[in-house]
């Protein structure tokens, strides 16, 4: 049964018609419980953090006590060094009471694994499928969070982070390809950004196990709040054994009678037969690709590869890492005392969960760079005004953060992650997993997410040092990036809405002003040596042409 229908135009006329079929809404919902385990594991990792933190700020409450309690231990058992310099009365610096390079690395060391799992995600992706290769995934979450729940010393500890972080390669690299690949066009933004708002949710989740967990007594509290990715990990897992793999994968893998009766079924008619017919041909030129990495450089994959490694660079650097640190700090401010963490985590988690739902919503409708361009505007006033605010009123060693100032930096802090939320949160994964053709497809993901996890993993482990440098000159350094980013989205982001996935070359890229330069038919057979090799433009304009960003 069906929930609706249309028709989808492609590029040459034909019309591919696909119904928004129970099977596709199921199918993306399981498989986006990827992001749920991810985002779980990004809070989760806020649990050390915190432990400091709260030891700082609320050391002389009485609920401290009773919370010392309960997960002194953790710290003492892995941190000692961090520990013992939460007991130092003598440091009280604004900036700089966080900054470690151990506690960093133990934040970080989930990306860096998840940077190099991504490798070899890119291979079973494409040789075993999306749904294995998420399956894989599921796998490594469940024993990596047996062995965190369950560990009794450092090492056990990390490397239960490290098979997180293995999962989190396979699960990135896999889940935003099924999502892209198995949406009917018209839909195919809202039903990917499903994985960006699971990841919202994962770390709204987090952070009020966090906070509850922190007041159990008896030291245990710690093992609830790493067993407890467990809910996620088994849905990712389940998930992966129900849904059915997409049939620009089977098809890629010569399954052509499978994908064709999965086509059918997805889309909800037996009129499938067009849209069946450009998957075997692109199905046909991916295999005439040996070497799908080094296919990516070559001249006529270029722009799709300078536009997914930039929108992962710049995703990192929009400076929400800053905004949600701070956040607790300024809600003890306001006057919420030891229920700080918890405001916070409540306040801006859930603007997060339904900013992501508002681009679900809209990024069908009015595209992804209108979303990108406003965003980059509000972020960049949020970040400028609060680095102004607390440059007056923020000293190294004073607060002088007067209540209704506070309570307007929260405000701001609001403004600032509503519009990474409906931005480049959800569309720095969106737009890369629909713009590659399927003979790089792979490739093209897995250089993503390795690039997303690398600038992840510079970011966490420079952070608290960026923070205790820069002091309040974070947020300008951080909104001096979003202007550059945004003038990037301007000039050199094209429009991808209601374009299926294998016409983006026809219909995007040898359109845009300057991309299209790069899809000469004097390149097309790159690879076999068939191009004279001159980079002329064979006639087209040079100029810019802002119509064809629209």
């Amino acid at each position: 049964m069906a929930g609706g229908g249309f028709a989808t135009s492609s590029g040459g006329g034909t019309e591919f018609e696909a119904k928004i079929t129970p099977i596709v809404i199921i199918s993306c919902i399981m498989a986006a419980t990827g992001g749920l385990m991810f985002g779980y594991d990004v809070g989760v990792s806020g649990l050390v953090i915190g432990l400091i933190r709260n030891y700082n700020v609320l050391a002389l409450d009485q609920h401290m006590y009773r919370w010392r309690d309960s997960n002194a231990r953790f710290l003492e058992k892995f941190f000692p060094v961090v520990y013992r310099r939460t007991q130092d009365k003598g440091l009280d610096s604004n900036y700089c009471k966080y900054d470690n390079q151990g506690l960093q690395l133990f934040t970080s060391s989930l990306y860096l694994a998840g940077l190099t799992a991504t490798f070899f995600a890119s291979y079973t992706t494409r040789r075993l499928g999306r749904r294995l290769t998420m399956l894989i995934a599921g796998f490594f979450f469940v024993v990596g969070v047996i062995l965190n729940a369950a560990a009794q010393d450092l090492a056990m500890l990390i490397i239960g982070r490290i098979l997180l972080g293995c999962g989190v390669g396979f699960a990135n690299q896999a889940v935003p390809l099924f999502l892209s690949e198995i949406a009917p066009t018209r839909i195919r933004g809202g039903l990917n950004i499903l994985f960006q708002l699971n990841v919202t949710i994962g770390i709204l989740f987090a952070n009020l196990v966090n906070y509850g967990t922190a007041k159990i007594k008896g030291g245990w509290g710690w093992r609830l709040s790493l067993g407890l990715a467990g809910i996620p990990a088994g849905l990712l897992t389940l998930g992966a054994l129900f849904v059915v793999d997409t049939p620009n994968s089977l098809i890629e893998r010569g399954y052509l009678d499978e994908g064709k009766a999965v086509l059918k079924r997805i889309r909800g008619t037996d009129n499938v037969e067009p849209e069946f017919l450009e998957l075997v041909e692109a199905s046909r030129v991916a295999k005439e690709v040996k070497h799908p990495f080094r296919n990516l450089l070559m001249r006529r994959n270029r722009p799709q590869l300078v536009i997914a490694v930039a929108l992962q660079i710049f995703q990192q650097f929009t400076g929400i890492n800053a905004i949600m640190f701070y956040a607790p700090v300024l809600f003890d401010t306001v006057g919420f005392g030891s229920d700080a963490a918890l405001y916070s985590a409540v306040i801006t988690g859930a603007v997060n969960v339904l900013s992501t739902v508002v681009s679900i919503y809209s990024v069908d409708k009015v595209g992804r760079r209108v979303l990108l361009l406003e965003a980059g505007i509000q972020m960049f006033l949020s970040q400028v005004i609060i680095a102004v605010l607390l440059g007056l009123k923020v000293k190294d060693h004073t607060d002088n953060l007067s209540h209704g100032y506070a309570i307007f930096v929260v405000i701001l802090i609001c403004t600032f992650v509503s519009a990474f939320a409906w931005s480049w949160g959800p569309l720095g994964w969106l737009i890369p997993s629909e713009t590659f053709p399927l003979e790089t497809r792979s490739a093209g993901q897995s250089v993503t997410v390795c690039v997303n996890l690398l600038f992840t993993f510079v970011i966490a482990q420079a952070f608290l040092s960026m923070l205790c440098h820069f002091k309040y000159g974070i947020f300008l350094f951080f909104s001096g990036w979003v202007l550059v980013m945004s003038f990037f989205v301007l000039f050199l982001v094209p429009e991808t809405k209601n374009v299926p996935i294998e016409e983006m070359t026809e219909r995007v890229w040898k359109r845009h002003w300057l991309w299209r330069r790069f899809m000469d038919d004097a390149y097309a057979d790159e690879e076999t040596g068939k191009g004279d090799g001159t980079g002329k433009n064979n006639g087209h304009a040079k100029g810019f042409d802002p119509d064809s960003q629209l």
